[in-house]
Order: structure tokens, then C-alpha cells, then sequence
């Protein structure tokens, strides 16, 4: 049996798959925590590598691997290969000034055209100017930014701080892939290059893409990782990366590399997710994204027009309050997800006029961080606990629908909605999501659909062909669109949105 691996190097921890290259059936799987917080040391991320492939059963046999891994984390390297600070993550908010800054100082329309995205405090364009303007001592020592995917790749061929890696810090060989390039917000779906003159204005400072030979850099100049297309090899895992873990046996022979990806565009490829496709994706956040034929570009920010990991492209819009809206009502009804469920599904649709406007930590789409969670539609008969619990079902999924109307706005062709994540297997969630999209609903099986999007890089980078594995469908909810239950949401956030 051929086996390829697939890592998901997530915001919470490290998952590891091992499949069967020919049918993508799961052969062994193994995980490994991340600290929690908004910056981490990348050598964490490798301690919990390791700890996941042995956690797997190591690798051996396996013939190929790829990584994929959260977008946007910046991580600093100096010309010794050292990480020059912890990695600001995603979810690091210290940088949103500096996003207002950079939109200004360019004009949101520009930048939309020029990348794709508008920057908001998540992308990393907005870190290095933080860095810029806050930590000068630490921008002295930059001679690379990386982004952890690319950092953990660069690290399984061998290549890392002086002294401690087997082939040193050649920071000309970081490689990076198309999806997570596009989260940078210095790089374009449109052109497929770099635009280092927003590097520069971002940190004040030249930028190179890497060579991918031993180039050395000018003084002052930084390297940013050189990009690579999809079904294309990164390289091979060198065989004493792991020094002496069990994983150092399996890879002797030097396990072929995929380029990797960022999350979002590994779980499409994971997903088989083709043109026509909306994922949407319930987890602490919400996010929807499609695969798309064309480039977009979003000026209000809402859609961010990234670029997918096979060739296409993925434009995405994400919600701050997702699985957690279920979670805090279901404390304050004083119960467990199986009898908020059950509650929900004794509630008519529209749940007779009660609606939740789920801001409960702001939220994104729409761009209103100050917002907060309102009920509206109380009434003395309409204030009962299932028409309370399935408002919130509703609302939670009347944010994601104005995600999937951001989308179509921009064009966006949708046929098909895939809907994942752990809070999907409710049933009344599936059961009320057929009845709020306008859409065939599909739940796949649960699975790590990142690191199984990986795993499909790294059969592709094998064999040189992308393969067509089947996923296994939950179920399938009988459409039952019911256009008041959106109408009657879109007339509460009006007025929430006009409070904000």
C-alpha cells in the first residue's frame, strides 16, 4: 500500500493523517496541542510536528507528505535562520491600526485591486508595520518573513538556525504556495507575483523573493518565500530532522514534499470542493468560501480574493460568532447541545418572530467590531425556550448566509453548499441550514478536512496528478428554503447595524 501524510498545523494544535494514496481511505492518524495565545514561538508548532507523527505511528512506509497550516502568522527569521520573536498568529488583533493605517496611506480600492483583500488586523501585511512601528529592534534582525506553513516545510528539509538544523539557514530555499501567499496582502492572485512595493511601505524595507539556489541577499534586504504552483514538489524531508524521534527512521529515504497550503484552501481540496461550490465552515468562527474560475476583489473588505492551492481561487468571508453563539445560549438555557437541538426542533421556522442578531463579539461581516447580541421580536407569547434556542440556530446561520450574499455579489457562482465543522452534526442545525440557504445542503462525514487536503498535495506531488477521492456525505437535508426566516433577520441587523 502507498501511504501519503497530511499535516494540519491549526491555530490549537497539530493533526496528522495518513491515507492511502490510491483511495484516500485513513490508514493511522495522531495529534499533538499548541499553546494557546496570539503569539507562539515556531519551535512549538515542530515540538508538536514530532509529537504527531509519533502519535501517528510514525511515518514509515509513507511515501509522501505536505503541510498544510493557519494563514498569516508572521514569522521573523534572521540571517542565522533564528526566529528573531514569537509569531504573531491570525488572531492578533495588536495590528488593526496599523491595517487602518496601511488602507489609508493607499486607498481600499487599490489595494482590493492590487491583492485582492483589504488589510484588516488577521493579515499579515499589518503585522510588519506593527513591527515596524513598535518593536524597531526586532525589524533590525529581519532578514526573512516566513509564514508557519512555509517556516515548517523549510524546517522538514533540513534547512533552520545555525548549528542545530543538518544543512543551516539558507533562507533562499523558504518556498511558499499560491493560497497562503494570497493571505500575506503583499501578493496577487491577478499577476501570480509579489508586490514588493507594498512589502516596502509595510516595513520600510526592500524585499527579494527567494531564489531557491544560494543567493545572498543585499544588506537590508529581506527574503520572502519564493512560490510555488500546485502538483509541484517542495522538496524531500531530510532524514535527521527529527534527530532521534521514532519519525527519524521513517524518513530515511527521503519522504517527497507537496508546497503545502494555507487551511481554507486545503479543506477545499480536502473537500474535492470544485467551481460552483460554497463551503461553509462552523467553527469559533464562522468562514465561507468558494472555488472560482476568476480573480475578485472586494474594496469594502468584506470578501477577501484569495487564490485556491489547485490553480483557482477562493474568495472567502468570515464571521466572528459562529459555534459560540450555540454555546452561550445553550448555558444560558441551562443546557446541552442535544437538548438545545431537540428544543430548536419543537420551534417553528422563524421561531415565532423571535430573532437573534449574534454580534456577541463584534463581528466582521458586516464590519462592525463594537457591535454586541441583541434579541428582537419579544413578546410575552413569543419568549419561550425552543423558540429562544432555534433564534439562535437561525441567527447563527443568518450571518453565514450574508457571507454566501457577499460572495454572490462579487460574482460568484453557487450551486452547492458544503457545510462542516463540529457544531454541523447537531441535527437541528442541519435540519434548519436547508431551511436558511437557498441551497442544496450537503454535511460531509467529520474529518480533518486540512490535513486531508494536505495529504492530497502530497499524492499529487507523487504521482503528478491531482487525485479524485471520494468523500463520505453525513447527510443531506431535504431543501426547505424559507425566504421569511432571512427577511425577518436582515430587518433586526438593519437596526443593529445602524446602532453599531
Amino acid at each position: 500500500m502507498n501511504l501519503v501524510a497530511g499535516v494540519d498545523s491549526s491555530t490549537q494544535s497539530c493533526k496528522v493523517v495518513v491515507l492511502d494514496a490510491e483511495s484516500g481511505e485513513l490508514v493511522r492518524s495522531g495529534r499533538a496541542s499548541h499553546p494557546d495565545g496570539t503569539e507562539v514561538h515556531p519551535d512549538e508548532w515542530w515540538r508538536a510536528l514530532s509529537e504527531a507523527f509519533d502519535d501517528a505511528g510514525g511515518l514509515a512506509n509513507v511515501s509522501a507528505l505536505s503541510v498544510g497550516g493557519q494563514q498569516h502568522g508572521m514569522v521573523l527569521l534572521d540571517r542565522e535562520g533564528n526566529v528573531v520573536r514569537p509569531a504573531l498568529l491570525w488572531n492578533d488583533t495588536r495590528s488593526a491600526g496599523s491595517a487602518e493605517d496601511l488602507t489609508a496611506e493607499v486607498g481600499a480600492e487599490d489595494f482590493a485591486q492590487r491583492t485582492g483583500l483589504v488589510p484588516v488586523a488577521s493579515f499579515t501585511i499589518t503585522k510588519i508595520r506593527w513591527i515596524r512601528d513598535h518593536e524597531p529592534e526586532s525589524m533590525a534582525k529581519v532578514a526573512a518573513v516566513a509564514l508557519p506553513h512555509d517556516w515548517l516545510t523549510w524546517r522538514l528539509r533540513g534547512y533552520g538556525p545555525a548549528g542545530s538544523s543538518p544543512l543551516g539557514p539558507d533562507l533562499d530555499e523558504l518556498t511558499t504556495d499560491r493560497s497562503d501567499a494570497s493571505g500575506t496582502g503583499y501578493w496577487s492572485p491577478l499577476t501570480g507575483r509579489y508586490d514588493l512595493d507594498l512589502f516596502k511601505l509595510a516595513f520600510g524595507q526592500d524585499a527579494r523573493e527567494a531564489s531557491g539556489g544560494s543567493a545572498t541577499a543585499a544588506p537590508g534586504v529581506v527574503v520572502v518565500p519564493r512560490v510555488l504552483g500546485p502538483g509541484e514538489t517542495a522538496g524531500r524531508v531530510h532524514p535527521a530532522c527529527f534527530g532521534g524521534t521514532s519519525a527519524s527512521s521513517a524518513v530515511e529515504g527521503g519522504i517527497v514534499l507537496g508546497v503545502g497550503a494555507g487551511d481554507n484552501a486545503a479543506a477545499a481540496l480536502g473537500l474535492g470542493a470544485k467551481p460552483g461550490d460554497v463551503v461553509v465552515s462552523v467553527g469559533t468562527s464562522g468562514t465561507v468560501f468558494a472555488v472560482d474560475s476568476s480573480p475578485g476583489h472586494d474594496a469594502s473588505g468584506t470578501v477577501a480574493g484569495f487564490a485556491d492551492a489547485s490553480g483557482e481561487y477562493l474568495p472567502i468571508a468570515v464571521t466572528l460568532n459562529a459555534a459560540r453563539v450555540l454555546s452561550s445560549v445553550a448555558a444560558v438555557l441551562d443546557v446541552d447541545f442535544d437538548e438545545l437541538s431537540r428544543l430548536a426542533l419543537e420551534a417553528e421556522p422563524g421561531s415565532g418572530g423571535v430573532v437573534l442578531v449574534p454580534y456577541f463579539e463584534g463581528e466582521r461581516t458586516p464590519n462592525l467590531p463594537h457591535a454586541k447580541a441583541s434579541f428582537h421580536g419579544l413578546s410575552i407569547a413569543s419568549t419561550t425556550r425552543p423558540n429562544i434556542a432555534r433564534a439562535a440556530i437561525e441567527g447563527m446561520l443568518c450571518g453565514l448566509a450574508g457571507g454566501l450574499d457577499a460572495l454572490r455579489d462579487q460574482g460568484v457562482r453557487a450551486e452547492r453548499l458544503l457545510l462542516i465543522g463540529g457544531a454541523v452534526q447537531n441535527p437541528a442545525v442541519q435540519r434548519i441550514a436547508a431551511q436558511v440557504f437557498d441551497l442544496p445542503v450537503v454535511v460531509p462525514s467529520p474529518g480533518e478536512y486540512v490535513a486531508r487536503g494536505a495529504a492530497v498535495q502530497a499524492a499529487w506531488a507523487l504521482a503528478g496528478f491531482r487525485p479524485d477521492w471520494p468523500v463520505a456525505v453525513d447527510a443531506t437535508p431535504e431543501p426547505d428554503f424559507r425566504a421569511s426566516i432571512g427577511q425577518n433577520y436582515r430587518k433586526a441587523s438593519v437596526r443593529v447595524d445602524t446602532d453599531a
